[in-house]
């Protein structure tokens, strides 16, 4: 045992990982693993087992991405970019108003600079979000306090569209967020800088509920996978859970000490996954368990850059994305029940730095190709990368493991040969 021998557990040589409290870790109680760790009872493995160990991320040829593309210059803390098995949405840089730009996914290459746009608001467009029940449909928030509801044609558009299915009137102040139900068809969750959270019908454009929990403005909302529980950041550095039926905050704990924007994502298992800052703006990740949020399971500090980090989740894999604004990377973890829950697999390297990102659906993804994640990357340049991330056939590992070793019984007879050649002469 490692600490018989007087030693420290080893930790990954890419991360830099705070202590682990056994205590912490048996907090969670959803596996028996949790609990051979906090007895310190786990055998230690040099390579650990995992189908998505060799995942590898591409980047597609320029031809294939789509370029000109006028990104949004705000300074708002958002991905500006959403995407479904269907259209590709941006957040463009517009006169006279907010606007983003709808495009069909085999529309690649160059826009052209007078592409039709989707421009009804009268102030700058903050987040935009399809709606998961209908490829159709997505809906916008913006500087203007309006939240509006679209209606794209199969084909796409083809002229500048200004008039919404709905439009829905009640923040008082911008709105940032916009979050659609993952499982109630028509339900909206909307959250503004007049820290008011709201929930919306809109097929009526009712507002079904309305949170006036939060003191300052909401950084981030997250639905559980069954859309029974809400989790919230806000400004004030707590994030909450709460009862979307009651408008109860059941449980609410500080996210990160530091002073930047906060985001947190609920996880398949039921766990919470959250980016932020440390008081020396060091960026950070944790895993908590929703019953014992003040006290994270695990707690890794990243790096010293001052972009926002946002999370981007894919539950069939249970594979975490981290994209920071700004950043030329993205790194990539899967999360297990055996400790340290949070495995770094890899990084993908790009040479510019990013502005957004849109993660695609699982049901738009090529599974044929082994492809488990496409995300469209935006760069200054104004050009949206698309980049695949593919788990390798085991059939292919098995072909270059034997052309390796083909290749060096080949090396070894021509010196052998090379040899006795001399040797004769």
């Amino acid at each position: 045992m490692w600490r018989e021998r007087g030693k420290t557990t080893p930790v990954h040589p890419t991360e830099i990982r705070t202590t682990i409290s056994p205590s912490s870790a048996v907090q969670l109680n959803t596996t028996s693993a949790l609990a051979n760790y906090a007895t310190e009872k786990m055998s230690f493995r040099v390579v650990r087992s995992s189908k998505f160990r060799h995942v590898y991320g591409a980047a597609l040829k320029r031809e294939q991405c789509f370029d000109n593309i006028r990104v949004s210059k705000s300074s708002w803390d958002s991905t500006f970019c959403a995407v479904n098995p269907k259209f590709l949405a941006i957040i463009v840089e517009s006169a006279g108003g907010g606007a983003f730009v709808v495009l069909p996914l085999n529309k690649v290459g160059r826009i052209a600079a007078d592409h039709p746009l989707v421009g009804g608001h009268k102030g700058p467009v903050l987040d935009i979000a399809w709606c998961p029940h209908n490829d159709n449909v997505i809906a916008s928030g913006s500087e203007d306090c309006v939240v509006k509801v679209w209606q794209i044609p199969d084909s796409g558009i083809s002229r500048t569209l200004t008039e919404p299915i709905v439009d829905l009137l009640y923040h008082q102040r911008r709105v940032g967020l916009v979050l659609w139900h993952p499982t109630a068809q028509n339900v909206l969750l909307t959250a503004g800088s007049d820290n008011q959270v709201v929930l919306w019908n809109v097929g009526t454009g009712d507002v079904i509920l309305h949170l006036d929990c939060h003191p300052d403005i909401v950084y981030s909302a997250s639905w559980n996978w069954d859309g029974s529980k809400l989790l919230t950041t806000c400004k004030d550095k707590k994030m909450r859970i709460i009862n979307p039926h009651t408008g109860e905050v059941e449980e609410e704990a500080v996210c990160h000490e530091g002073s930047k924007a906060t985001r947190a994502i609920y996880l398949k298992s039921g766990l919470i996954f959250t980016t932020g800052f440390s008081k020396m703006s060091e960026r950070q990740y944790s895993l908590r368990a929703p019953e014992h949020l003040s006290q994270p399971v695990v707690m890794v500090e990243l790096d010293t850059s001052n972009g926002v980090m946002f999370p981007l989740y894919d539950p069939d894999t249970n594979l975490v994305f981290l994209c920071g604004k700004g950043d030329s990377v993205v790194r990539y973890f899967e999360i297990t029940p055996e400790p340290p829950f949070v495995h770094y697999i890899n990084t993908f390297q790009t040479p510019d730095p990013q502005r957004g990102i849109g993660m695609m659906p699982k049901r738009g993804c090529d599974v044929n190709s082994c492809e488990i994640s496409r995300f469209y990357r935006l760069n200054n340049s104004g050009l949206c990368q698309v980049i695949t991330f593919t788990v390798p056939r085991k059939e292919v590992v098995v072909v270059v493991v034997v052309v390796v070793v083909v290749v060096a019984v080949v090396a070894v007879v021509a010196v052998a040969a090379a040899a006795a050649a001399a040797a004769l002469l």
